[in-house]
């Protein structure tokens, strides 16, 4: 039996009952220890901090005695064994503190009971902190519950915000929100890309900014940047932004030039240097594309750094060749004017060639009117085909097959206003002609209807005062008009009236200089040599050009920079 002086409140366990690694000891225990094979410990609260803790041992039975502290409290063990052993050497533990459940320790009494009172309640049964994570969770869970009424209340959907760190507290996103509506964005645009709300002020959004204002781009332009491309606001400047820029550098585009690329197509910022800018210049580079003119196309339609080889810039290629076009042409339809790759193919341009053919344009010259004016196939074309036709009709009486042969010779009569068409009609039937003779005139040559009035003035009183030439000259060959007059008509007439010759106004003027030279050692006129001029000549497209690349990029401005 273990008796224990001192202590009113008793507690009985078998020591059978304790595994042999898990018996106590204190430091502090001075104790005569006898062995016994039933031994109970009467009073077990004395020790100090109930904890399970490990024990080393090599008795099979123990008995011990306590001297506790000033309150003397004394701990006896007694079994059938009498032989003393010192347990001092043989046993290693440790004892963890706890509040005395004695009556000598007055104020654990009530420590305890809390402890047991709370674990009763459903507290956690760990004194280690637990229940402090929970507080914060539950804090967190509060506060991001805040921040969304917040953006509700101002009209923003948070529901995609869900995982995102977000401030921890309302005043903290009210300062983001803030900033945002600064640089021009609205709620709706917030809206459109709420991630936008993740970015911090000072440490994403103000260095991004600062180095797109380094870079050149205007303020004025800023806004329809970040609603194009919010996601620049998450960039890295120096692991995003900058390795762009520069591969852009290496790609020809002029230092000068590359705040105006990033403004028109801000997404560039994303694309990975190795993936699709480099394959889509790569291709273009090998269809007959000039190196030295990438630069240009590049900062003129920056768009092309983000379309797919296979799927778009290829595609449309090879469409163009089926109808006619040289690959070399369309090289340099494409240097010319870049933007006509983002003609949707499927979408613009097959449906734009059949409403030609429907309109009178033959298959065979559509390859014609596409280089003439490659902007056709990218136009809501039907509609204005529709619209033009009928026009002409009411104004020219053009038949639908006029209204083909006019297409053909000059495709750009489907953007012409119709201003400027009632003005030159009026003019030729000012000058005596009837609108029969305008019909097959304007048939003839489209290009009355477009050219500069005074010029067209300043012809037709050449050839009335000094020509001396018939009107029905003039609408067998209208291209009279588009010749100019101080540099070919007034030398060449005069020449060949020294001359004494007889001859066409198309054979006078429907050749280069060289060959008029030529034509000024004939003693006679062969009509044969006459040229026709009523088709365009593709070869035209696929000459060499010059050296000089069409790189920079022309606009003026004084708007505020960043």
């Amino acid at each position: 039996m273990v008796e224990i002086s001192g202590i009113q409140q008793t507690n009985t366990l078998e020591v059978s009952q304790i595994q042999p690694a898990a018996l106590l000891r204190s430091p502090a225990i001075d104790s005569d220890v006898q062995g016994s094979a039933n031994m109970k410990i009467i009073g077990y609260n004395c020790i100090p901090k109930s904890s399970i803790l490990l024990v080393n041992h090599d008795l099979s039975a123990l008995m011990f005695c306590k001297t506790l502290t000033a309150t003397a409290s004394t701990l006896v063990v007694s079994s059938n064994y009498q032989k003393r052993i010192n347990l001092v050497g043989n046993l290693q533990c440790s004892v963890a503190s706890r509040p005395y459940a004695s009556n000598s320790v007055g104020s654990s009494t009530s420590k305890s009971e809390s402890v047991r009172r709370s674990r009763k309640q459903g507290g956690s049964s760990s004194l280690y902190g637990r229940a402090s994570l929970l507080e914060m969770k539950n804090e967190r869970i509060a506060t991001r519950a805040r921040v969304y009424d917040f953006l509700r209340g101002i009209g923003i959907e948070p529901d995609e915000l869900d995982g995102l760190e977000l401030p921890v507290t309302v005043d903290v996103m009210k300062e983001r929100v803030d900033f945002l509506h600064t640089l021009g964005l609205t709620i709706e645009d917030i809206n459109n890309y709420p991630l936008v709300l993740g970015c911090s002020v000072k440490k994403n959004m103000i260095p991004v900014l600062d180095y797109l204002g380094k870079l050149g781009v205007r303020r004025s332009t800023l806004t329809e940047f970040l609603r194009r491309y919010p996601q620049v606001l998450h960039a890295s400047v120096v692991v995003d932004l900058a390795p762009v820029v520069k591969h852009l550098e290496g790609m020809d585009i002029k230092p000068n030039n590359i705040p105006r690329v990033l403004e028109k197509y801000p997404e560039v910022l994303g694309y990975k240097l190795e993936g699709t800018m480099s394959t889509s210049v790569a291709y273009l580079v090998g269809i007959g594309v000039a190196r030295r003119e990438i630069g240009g196309i590049l900062t003129r339609y920056p768009e092309i750094l983000g379309m797919r080889v296979g799927k778009v810039i290829k595609p449309f290629v090879e469409y163009l060749e089926s109808l006619g076009i040289p690959m070399l042409a369309v090289a340099r339809l494409i240097e010319e004017r870049p933007h006509i790759l983002g003609f949707g193919l499927e979408e613009k341009v097959k449906p734009n060639v059949k409403f030609l053919t429907e309109f009178g344009v033959r298959m065979t010259s559509i390859s014609s009117v596409i280089a003439q004016y490659p902007e056709i196939i990218g136009l809501d074309l039907g509609a204005r085909l529709l619209k033009q036709q009928s026009f002409l009709n009411s104004v020219v009486d053009f038949s639908p097959e006029d209204f083909g042969k006019v297409v053909e010779k000059m495709p750009q009569i489907v953007s012409l206003s119709n201003t400027p068409v009632v003005k030159h009609v009026d003019f030729l039937k000012s000058c005596g002609f009837s609108l029969d003779q305008v019909r097959k005139m304007v048939v003839g040559c489209p290009q009355l209807l477009a050219l500069n009035m005074d010029i067209m003035k300043l012809n037709f009183d050449y050839f009335q005062s000094k020509m001396g030439r018939e009107l029905d000259e003039l609408v067998d060959f209208p291209a009279f008009f588009t010749y100019g007059l101080e540099s070919t008509i007034r030398p060449r007439h005069r020449m060949v009236a020294k001359k004494g010759l007889k001859c066409s106004l198309a054979w006078l003027l429907n050749c280069s200089d060289a060959k008029f030279e030529q034509r000024m050692n004939y003693d006679t006129i062969d009509m044969e040599e006459m040229e026709d001029d009523s088709s365009f000549d593709m070869n035209t497209l696929m000459e060499p050009r010059n050296e000089e690349s069409d790189s920079d990029y022309d606009e003026d401005s004084d708007e505020e920079y960043l």
